[in-house]
């Protein structure tokens, strides 16, 4: 329809008195243009302005036939002059058909009402409209309803009286005849010719209307379908086709005429029962929907487009052209619906009362389409519902740029005609619907839900774009943080703003509304996520701001889908979690293995290098470990500097990989030490004394020591890293990294407490051990201790141990050599080794000289024999070396000397025990352990290390280095064993 509008406003713009169709006054002031009429094509050249001239005819044929009176008409110009003059000629008019009806006042329309419309505030003064604000006189209305047709429809004066005297002259050669049994445009060409108008133009163009409506009429779009062999349409086609090459003579009963009528009435008269009551012209689809959409045209005001306040007596005039047109209620309904809705959108959609009218009418249209299944009309309705479907939707799917706080008001009307509109097209035309259960669809909400989804995509679009032109320099947010604050923003609006209005069609419209937002921003963050390789402050930014969105997001779904059948659970499903904390804690866990992968690395490098010096420092402990503890205490602030959420909950992976890196420091510190055992000595083969012999070597032959096992490290030079100094500085560099521990503890709680994150009681029972180097440290003391405790008393003593110690005669060569030996040890280790581990490394060396004293005098080899009266002096030797540890009250506490001289203590008296009482203390205790031996036949014992009175083996070793006649017999006669090596 747009297009026959079009034509209307250039035509008339031309020459008012070439076609007699004054200019409308609003045109050039229309905000915006029609919508394409919803009706097909006519396939003639039938402009805007015939149609409207054709409709104007009928409209008052129409009303002639149905007044009961004789139509006179007064010119308004003629009836403004006359008025005040003859008030009989007033009173004449008033009385005749309902054309001519005064225009007294704009009293409340009952059409009005029902449609939802206002009526005018005031009345509007009386004058033609497009006069202008230049005219002399105030404006003026119609003084009838006849005359306000007449300038609703734009006809003019002269061509109105024309169609007049036309009509004037038709009744007088056909009288009682009714419009609805003439075919105007015929009997209009009958009754006029050139002479009658002003220019042979002007003619010309009316000629050529008449004719292409009969075309239309009769020929293209009859009521009742031609057959091809009509030779009346046959005929009529030739004549309307030679009319364009030789003009038909008009306005007299030539032969020409008579065969057009000949044919128009054959064609006319035609009906579907078969009966000729009247004559169909105007009434065939879709010609009657054309010329009834001009008349309906007229319902609405030509300045302001609103509709007229005199809507019900215009009304009543148009019900009188039904007949000729072949309209009923369901057309006239679709027909005003959608005169409404033009009119709404052609006023820039700011006229709500004509969005609301048009609503209610849909409405009766809705009511309509339920009761028929005439194709015609599911035809129209189709195309009129389908172009008003069309253009709410084209608003609707990106409502977002339609409407704001300024026109929100029309958003509600809009919506509900699109929706009204659909369901009609999808359950009274579409017949996919009908072979569904109807309860499966319902349309308003699936289209609304449409509507929601394809606009929240658009402005995510459209957010996104914006967010990448606003990251600049001065402004480096990274796009998705930018971009989230922007959606979250959205949702709020959106909440506010539209959700309101389209919970009527959808009760969820919040919860889609955000679960859509909530999917386009995880497309964009899945790919942002994809493509993360390291932990970065923007990376951070942004995952966060996706978390932060998340929650705004899923609460407000939340709380829109409370009362829904299923609490929500469809929406929350359709909002797969972001995972942001995920993705965070991933990227942190990947971060915290470098850094512990780096600092394993830095372990390897700087033990390498390590030399243990002990003039490194004043605490004498590797600087290694000072270094190695200032990296962790830096991983340490750098963790807690990463600005993201969740310190707490990937703290322990942190510590963990700490822990284990000073584990692996700790390891290597005391790797290379060896083991206690590395400098236990090899037990030489047991031997028997050789009684009576004072020199027990000669003097050329070289005593056979013990063989001492040492580790590979050791060496004799001064950078030797097994060193007594060296290894004072390992056990410091231990105790120091497990005294460090509780400072990297307290730490850790005071930087939870300061964290952006932190609750707080974070550190409330928070438990953070480093389980790991702490049972490495205590075992490394451990081992150094008892390392370096038997390296010196078996390694560096071991001259004085092996080569001096009760080497031949026993009381010449005692324990005092050994204790001036061990002064300066013990003098190194109190000066050197931190106090907190001083007493366990004494204790160490304490423990290793008693087993190396114990070892020369079960172990010592051929070169060393006893008597019983020796057993004093051993003692005696056994107590100096006590007293060493002792140190009159400075030294070791008593207690813990006693303790560990308990088991020299209870194998000294053995020494002074006779060889008879040991023989037979030694019989029994083999008897006893092995069922097998006799006291005639005595398996030897095992070596077994553990010294005791009452272990055979113990027993055996003091028979083997007593020096008297009765225990060499026994074991040369029991196990035969040699005198030396």
């Amino acid at each position: 329809m747009a297009r026959l509008f079009r034509e209307s406003r250039r035509d008339s713009s031309h020459s008012s008195s070439s076609n007699g169709f004054l200019p409308p006054a609003a045109a050039a002031a229309s905000s915006s243009s029609a919508l394409p009429s919803p009706f097909p094509d006519l396939g003639v050249p039938l402009s805007a302005a015939d149609l409207r001239e054709a409709a104007y005819e009928v409209l008052v044929a129409a009303s002639r036939t149905t007044g009961g009176k004789p139509l006179t008409y007064i010119p308004q110009s003629s009836a403004a002059a006359a008025a005040p003059a003859s008030p009989a000629s007033s009173a004449s008019s008033a009385s005749s058909a309902s054309l001519q009806r005064s225009l007294t006042s704009a009293a409340a329309s009952k059409m009005k009402k029902a449609l939802g419309l206002r009526s005018s505030a005031s009345s509007k003064g009386v004058g033609s409209p497009g006069s202008g604000g230049k005219a002399a006189g105030p404006p003026r209305r119609p003084a009838t309803v006849g005359e306000l047709m007449r300038v609703q429809m734009r006809v003019s004066e002269p061509a109105d009286a024309r169609i007049r005297r036309g009509l004037l002259r038709i009744a007088a050669s056909q009288l009682g005849r009714r419009a609805e049994s003439m075919v105007l445009p015929l009997e209009f060409l009958q009754q006029f010719k050139a002479s009658d108008f002003p220019d042979p133009q002007e003619y010309e163009a009316w000629r050529s209307r008449n004719l292409k409506l009969l075309e239309a009429g009769l020929l293209l779009h009859p009521l009742v379908p031609l057959n091809k062999s009509d030779g009346s349409a046959q005929r009529l086609r030739q004549i309307i086709r030679g009319a364009y090459d030789r003009p038909l003579e008009t306005g007299k009963n030539s032969e020409s005429m008579q065969s057009l009528r000949t044919s128009v009435m054959s064609l006319a008269g035609r009906s579907h029962d078969g009966t000729s009551d009247g004559c169909h012209w105007a009434d065939g689809f879709p010609l009657n929907l054309h010329l009834y959409q001009m008349l309906v045209e007229a319902c609405f005001d030509n300045d302001e487009g609103t509709v007229v306040d005199e809507i019900d007596e215009v009304m009543e005039l148009l019900k009188k052209t039904w007949v000729i047109l072949g309209i009923n209620e369901m057309l006239h309904n679709l027909c005003f619906t959608w005169a409404l809705f033009n009119h709404f959108v052609m006023s820039g959609q700011v006229d709500i009362e004509l969005l609301c009218a048009a609503e209610n009418q849909l409405a009766e249209v809705a009511k309509d389409a339920k009761t028929t299944k005439d194709p015609n009309y599911c035809k129209v309705l189709s195309s009129t519902l389908s172009s008003i479907m069309g253009w709410t939707e084209k608003r609707l799917l990106a409502y977002h740029e339609t409407f704001n706080t300024s026109n929100i008001e029309s958003m509600q009307g809009i919506v509900s005609i699109g929706v009204s509109a659909a369901r009609v097209l999808v359950e009274d035309i579409s017949h996919e619907y009908r072979r569904r259960r109807k309860e499966e669809t319902d349309v308003a909400r699936s289209r609304v839900e449409t509507y929601i989804r394809s606009s929240l995509r658009t402005a995510f679009a459209q957010r996104m774009e914006e967010a990448d032109s606003k990251r600049s320099s001065r402004n480096p947010t990274p796009v998705l943080s930018i971009l989230a604050k922007d959606i979250g923003d959205l949702a709020i609006k959106e909440k506010n703003l539209y959700s309101p209005i389209l919970k009527t069609w959808h009760p969820l419209a919040s919860g889609v509304a955000v679960a859509t937002l909530h999917s386009c921003y995880g497309n964009e963050l899945k790919q942002f996520v994809a493509g993360l390789t390291e932990l970065t402050p923007d990376t951070v930014q942004v995952l966060k701001s996706a978390d932060k969105l998340e929650k705004d997001l899923v609460n407000i779904a939340v709380e829109d889908s409370v009362d829904s059948d299923d609490g929500g659970k469809s929406l929350i499903r359709e909002m797969p979690p972001y995972e942001a904390e995920n993705a965070i804690a991933n990227l942190v866990k990947v971060w915290v293995k470098e850094r512990v992968d780096r600092l394993k690395g830095w372990v390897d490098r700087n033990l390498k290098q390590e030399t243990w010096n002990p003039g490194a420092n004043r605490e004498n402990f590797a600087p290694s470990s000072v270094e190695m503890l200032r990296v962790i205490g830096e991983t340490l602030d750098a963790f807690f500097e990463l600005p993201i959420p969740m310190h707490p909950a990937l703290l322990p992976d942190l510590t963990s990989g700490l822990d284990r890196s000073l584990q692996l420091y700790v390891s290597k510190a005391k790797s290379g030490c060896g083991t206690r055992n590395s400098f236990m000595p090899q037990l030489p083969p047991l031997t028997r004394c050789e009684v009576g012999s004072k020199l027990l070597f000669k003097k050329k032959e070289k005593p056979q020591n013990l063989q001492v096992r040492v580790s590979q490290n050791g060496t004799a030079n001064g950078n030797d890293p097994l060193g007594l100094p060296q290894l004072c500085v390992r056990l410091n560099t231990l105790q120091y990294v497990r005294g460090e521990l509780e400072n990297l503890e307290k730490k850790i709680k005071t930087c939870l407490r300061n964290v952006e994150s932190a609750q707080a009681d974070i550190t409330d029972g928070l438990d953070i051990k480093f389980e790991l180097c702490q049972a490495a440290c205590q075992e490394g003391i451990q081992q150094i201790c008892e390392t370096t405790a038997y390296k010196v008393t078996f390694y560096d003593l071991g001259h004085v141990l092996w080569d001096t110690l009760y080497v031949g005669d026993t009381a010449t060569n005692r324990v005092e050599v050994l204790l001036r030996e061990l002064d300066p040890v013990l003098e190194t280790i109190s000066g050197m080794v931190h106090n907190k581990v001083r007493n366990r490394a004494i204790t160490a060396l304490m423990k290793a000289t008693f087993d190396g004293f114990l070892l020369v005098l079960l172990a010592g080899g051929p070169l060393r024999a006893f008597t019983r009266q020796d057993s004093q002096v051993i003692e005696d030797d056994f107590r100096a070396l006590r007293d060493l540890y002792l140190a009159d009250g400075d030294g070791l506490p008593e207690e813990l000397v006693d303790k560990a001289s308990s088991q020299v203590k209870n194998v000294l008296p053995l020494f002074r025990a006779d060889s008879e009482s040991l023989i037979e203390r030694f019989k029994r205790m083999m008897v006893e352990s092995n069922r097998s031996a006799s006291k005639n036949r005595l398996p030897l014992p095992p070596t077994t290390g553990h010294w005791s009175p009452n272990e055979p083996n113990t027993v055996l070793r003091v028979l083997c280095y007593r020096s008297d006649e009765t225990a060499t017999k026994f074991l040369k006669k029991t196990y035969n064993l040699p005198k030396k090596i």
